[in-house]
């Protein structure tokens, strides 16, 4: 009880219980949907293994110094990232409106969770479909292709496994930092894992495991270029979810005795290693039912079906595969809900509960225009974009990566020296001056790239 209420003085939310907690958390929050399908497919299509050490390399330089970043930033504050960022700037005589960066955060995570919990529920109406299929009540009475196209054609079922997958992720947070936030981690990332290992034994089994492994990670240095390289500079940047502030929240709850450096490391290497694994999970699928390999929503959710319907114990195989995916995107919704839901908490009376439920609420109703784009309104285009494409091009194109810019630009040039050292007391001396150099120079050289990549203007 004294250590509950040391450490919530401490934050003012509660405390992760140990670094395990932090990483479990921290981890959970970069894994989510685009982990499963987007990275697998991108190497693939971007010289297979050439790619992975660009990117791997790209993790390093950028990846790893923006999220220890990001880490030092909130233990230094101890507060919602705006609030956090506020204090950091008077403490290091510069302006307040430093404390918008951690408001552009909070924004986006809202922006992004409006689309994103509306795709999440496509996993859970898939989890109920081939929970129905295994008691054996045939709710696969079409192709995978028009199963797919009703569920999206229907607003109602659309709205329902949606609004289901808010109200759960809302409830875990409301519920804070240790029974809610750590409780649920503790339980989803073993299991994400869990099943990921489960689903690779079975593709080694498949016959074409080798295959697989050939088709990602075969050298392609023809295929290297320029637009390749940004693209691994961009999959490291969005893969650890940095730039939304939700990993600052979480740093805000860290215990002053941890690493930030090597748990930040710690952190990379568990969200490539679930790309790396979903990838030898999905392909040898693929390729031992001759499936065609494209990625996005029609590899999940049209040509993988096709495979399930053809395996032996395919419905269980669909079932566990849907359910990784409905947990992989619940740790990361989570996190999207965090920053938002703190700042609420520090500044009004409302209760944490009371807090999310606001913002939960505010991004359902953001949420029902990206529900409508997939059927009513998915003719109604603004600058060639429906609703939901809309919100997804400014919040991730533009608003992302401008946040994790302004983020290096902050820690690098405006907080004061001593805090920063501070928090990197236990990083020597020659670890403290490269993290420095890439945050000031490297890493915001490679976001602006990204960003202006990304919003087309290069």
């Amino acid at each position: 009880m004294l250590k509950t209420q040391t450490t919530e003085q401490i934050s003012g939310h509660g405390m992760w219980s140990s670094k395990l907690a932090f990483i479990l958390a921290a981890t959970g929050a970069a894994v989510g949907l685009g982990n499963i399908w987007r990275f697998p497919y991108v190497t693939a299509e971007n010289g297979g293994g050439a790619f992975v050490l660009i990117y791997l390399g790209c993790i390093a330089l950028v990846g790893i110094p923006l999220l220890m970043t990001e880490i030092l930033l909130g233990r230094a504050g101890r507060h919602s990232p705006i609030n956090s960022l506020l204090q950091l700037a008077r403490r290091s005589n510069a302006s307040r409106t430093w404390s918008g960066v951690g408001v552009i955060g909070a924004l986006v995570g809202v922006l992004v969770l409006s689309f994103y919990f509306v795709v999440a529920g496509w996993t859970l109406a898939y989890v109920w479909t081939y929970a129905v299929e295994l008691v054996g009540s045939h709710a696969f009475q079409d192709t995978p292709q028009a199963h797919f196209d009703a569920l999206l054609a229907s607003p109602a079922r659309l709205l329902f496994w949606s609004s289901l997958f808010l109200a759960v992720s809302v409830g875990v947070v409301a519920m804070g930092v240790e029974k809610g936030l750590e409780g649920s981690v503790r339980l989803l990332m073993p299991l994400l894992f869990g099943l990921l290992l489960i689903m690779v034994g079975y593709g080694m089994a498949s016959g074409h495991f080798l295959q697989s492994v050939v088709y990602l990670f075969e050298p392609d240095f023809s295929a290297i270029n320029g637009n390749v390289i940004l693209q691994a500079v961009g999959q490291a940047f969005f893969s650890l979810s940095l730039g939304m502030t939700g990993i600052m929240a979480y740093g805000a709850y860290v215990p002053r005795d941890m690493h930030i450096g090597k748990t930040a490391a710690i952190i990379a290497l568990a969200d490539t290693s679930v790309a790396i694994l979903a990838g030898l999970a999905i392909f040898p699928i693929v390729f031992a039912f001759g499936l065609e390999s494209t990625g996005g929503q029609g590899l999940i959710f049209v040509t993988l079906p096709h495979a399930f319907a053809a395996m032996e114990f395919g419905n269980l195989y669909a079932l566990a595969f849907f359910t990784l995916l409905a947990v992989a995107a619940w740790t990361s919704a989570i996190s999207l809900l965090e920053p938002a839901t703190a700042y609420l908490v520090e500044r009004t009376s409302f209760n944490r509960p009371v807090s999310v439920l606001i913002i939960g609420g505010s991004t359902w109703l953001l949420g029902i225009g990206s529900v409508l784009s997939f059927n009513y309104w998915s003719e109604f285009l603004l600058w060639g974009k429906n609703f939901q494409e809309l919100i997804e091009y400014v919040s991730t194109n533009i608003m992302l990566p401008a946040g994790g810019l302004l983020i290096a630009v902050f820690a690098g040039w405006i907080v004061s020296r001593v805090i920063v050292r501070e928090q990197l007391a236990d990083m020597n001396d020659d670890l403290y001056r490269v993290w420095r150099v890439l945050i000031r120079f490297v890493v915001p050289i490679a976001v602006l790239l990204v960003f202006l990549v990304a919003a087309g203007l290069i």
